[in-house]
């Protein structure tokens, strides 16, 4: 329990602020013996005219610790570099491949690894939930805020737009930081939250539309970091699983928001589904400042290292990510390139098409928060608060759609990864088949059942039908393009996220005119005659892919 604590962001301040008294390490407390391989050597090597010189060797118990911890004892021809910060370390050596001697590593059954704490993903997934349900938790407030600032539909609906807006274009700027192992992700997600959360308190006393909407978006700018890279953070053998589970709370995220948010607006206005984002996203911060670790394991082991240094005083003390980084490398630079390469990946056919289906699905996601209020607000006359509980039915079908997915991953796709010679990674869009045909059936069943004469319960079916179709192209095509361009995975996936949030951050603003001006009918016809058009496009794909692959200088083959 104690080293949750330490590993936490608030644990470390505090141990920052006690120089390690509190929250303290192993490397921190009194009697920690060094081990002997990070101690420099009382016997350097004297040979000459080779490339070994520049290796300070470290001969099992050549160096002891004396006095108090921290205190070494170094040979008289290495303490002058120590002590003037000379790196002694191998400049070339490649040609030998003799290990650095130095070198910060994972031990057996390190029990800082990330990829062994199951805790964080649920608080990954309580991160990006508590995030995610902000887009749609203000669809239950444009109402009052129609009546009560006098502004149009369209107007109020913005803070939607610009709120999904905002996460889609803040991993562009904000994910590289997080793949600086210097950082880390941790920083990023609980200071991103922390704004987040205050950014919700000037929307609450805001006294004109403007303000609403300039913190909206600021807010889902802030947060989008999780929406991004949350995934990233689950890891060991069951990631698929991890990030299918991830995945799961991240759909839920928008569709709870209406049956949150319903009733409160009913009885209190538009200031009180923003009270709720408040606590939620204000509980999460206060569960993840006390209880979420780093989950970077190179900015694990770079904070390891700076306390061995500190401890010895062996500034050769060095992880690979700190050997293999760029002196030049830069937050802006990374940022940079991150955001020249998202727009160079999205012209490969296979990521155009990810990109386009993606969002496409993604785009009418959002319809639906403008289409359930016309059927079951004026066609069923639910009153506000019940027009928001048969977004339930997403959650419910979310269930069924989770078990299936890893039954499917342990039954079918996993056993044909490792035994299959010739498996693809085409192949794993097969589930894709099946679950793009969801969505045009969903569509039909919502459109044309929607009419007073037809049980409510019937087009509330035919919207949960939609979770199967979007959960598992989300899951296919997203690891699809990681595994098929796995050095450029970060940028393909900001890119995505780029893509997919600004395309569908519009469609809640004509949502209701498309939908009053065709007909339920018409308009879920509309939809789900483009959604069938990309089913045999994912066909050519799956079969064409490794060849379009092949051609390609950003993918692997």
């Amino acid at each position: 329990m104690l080293d949750i604590l330490r590993d936490s962001t608030v644990g470390q301040l505090l141990n920052f602020a006690s120089r390690g008294k509190l929250c303290s390490y192993p490397e921190q407390r009194p009697g920690y013996l060094v081990p002997s391989r990070f101690l420099v050597s009382s016997a350097p090597t004297t040979s000459q005219g080779d490339d070994e010189d520049h290796f300070p060797r470290t001969p099992s118990g050549a160096c002891t610790l004396v006095n108090a911890p921290g205190t070494i004892t170094t040979p008289k021809g290495v303490e002058g570099d120590l002590e003037k910060g000379v790196d002694v370390a191998p400049e070339v050596n490649a040609e030998k491949a003799v290990p650095y001697p130095y070198l910060v590593d994972w031990e057996e059954n390190d029990p800082d690894n990330p990829r062994r704490r199951f805790f964080v993903g649920f608080l990954v997934c309580f991160l990006t939930f508590s995030v995610y349900i902000g887009s749609a938790i203000y669809t239950s407030s444009i109402p009052s805020l129609m009546a009560t600032f006098g502004v149009s539909q369209v107007v109020a609906t913005l803070g939607l737009t610009l709120f999904v807006a905002g996460y889609g274009i803040g991993p562009m700027f904000l994910a590289p930081i997080q793949e600086m192992p210097k950082f880390g992700r941790n920083p990023v997600y609980i200071s991103g939250l922390f704004l987040f959360v205050l950014f919700q308190v000037p929307v609450i006393f805001a006294k004109n539309i403007g303000t609403i909407l300039v913190f909206r978006f600021l807010a889902g700018f802030v947060g989008s970091p999780a929406l991004a890279t949350g995934g990233a953070s689950m890891g060991g053998k069951s990631a698929r699983i991890a990030i299918g589970l991830w995945s799961v709370g991240a759909v839920c995220g928008p569709i709870a928001g209406p049956v949150v948010g319903g009733f409160a607006a009913q009885a209190n206005g538009w200031r009180w589904p923003i009270y709720e984002l408040l606590w939620i996203s204000g509980a999460a911060l206060i569960l993840l400042g006390l209880c979420m670790p780093e989950t970077m394991g190179e900015t694990i082991l770079i904070r390891r290292a700076e306390r061995l240094r500190r401890l010895t005083g062996n500034p050769l003390i060095k992880t690979q990510a700190e050997l293999d980084r760029k002196e030049s490398e830069t937050f802006i630079g990374l940022a940079t390139e991150n955001f020249i390469r998202a727009f160079q990946l999205s012209l490969e056919p296979a990521v155009f098409f990810a990109n386009s289906y993606i969002a496409l699905v993604y785009a009418i996601l959002y319809l639906w928060f403008e289409a359930f209020p016309l059927v079951f607000n004026d066609i069923y006359h639910f009153n506000l608060g019940v027009g928001g509980l048969p977004y339930l039915s997403f959650m419910v079908a979310g269930v069924f759609t989770f078990t299936a997915y890893v039954v499917y991953q342990k039954k079918h796709l996993q056993p044909r990864i490792e035994n299959d010679p010739n498996f693809r990674h085409e192949n794993r869009l097969e589930m894709g088949l099946v679950a793009g045909a969801f969505i045009p059936i969903s569509l039909f069943l919502f459109g044309w059942s929607a009419r007073p004469d037809v049980h409510w319960i019937v087009p509330m079916i035919g919207a949960g039908l939609y979770l199967p179709g979007v959960y598992g192209l989300f899951q296919c095509i997203m690891v699809y393009v990681s595994v098929g361009y796995p050095k450029y995975a970060a940028s393909i996936l900001a890119g995505n996220d780029l893509f997919r949030s600004t395309f569908a951050s519009v469609f809640p603003l004509f949502g209701a005119i498309f939908f009053k001006r065709l007909g339920l009918g018409g308009g879920c016809s509309l939809l789900a005659g483009l959604s069938i058009l990309m089913i045999p496009l994912l066909w050519l794909l799956i079969k064409h892919g490794a060849t379009l692959r092949a051609r390609s200088r950003f993918a692997e083959y």
